[in-house]
């Protein structure tokens, strides 16, 4: 009997996260965390540009002094959370608080500070 070639899978993925703790993903069971998928969307949205360049169609008339969120990552949170199945806004406000949500906006969890992905 001829069985098909079978691809080993790696047994775990690291996900680059500048200034933050490294995330490391395994099949090995113990604590799950059913949004760590963003993780990957998040990643694959930083490698492809997708919600930067969606960012650079508007035009930004806010003062200056008074930003905390750039449009980009406004975007991004909005569109985040929108395929992590939170449809209403006011979901937002109870996203803050969650770290796998921060660490796929790029924000060090635990602190204020955004990090910049260019």
């Amino acid at each position: 009997m001829n069985r098909p070639a079978t691809r080993s899978l790696s047994k775990q993925f690291r996900f680059e996260q500048p200034k933050s703790p490294s995330v490391v993903v395994n099949f090995n069971g113990g604590l799950v965390i059913s949004d760590a998928g963003l993780n990957l969307i998040a990643e694959i949205d930083r490698k492809l540009q997708i919600t930067s360049q969606l960012a650079q169609c508007f035009q930004d008339y806010r003062q200056l002094n008074r930003i905390d969120h750039s449009i980009e990552n406004l975007i991004r949170q909005r569109i985040y959370g929108l395929v992590m199945g939170y449809e209403d806004l006011n979901d937002h406000e109870e996203l803050r608080h969650d770290p796998m949500f921060a660490l796929a906006l790029g924000k060090r969890i635990g602190v204020q500070d955004t990090i910049r992905f260019s």
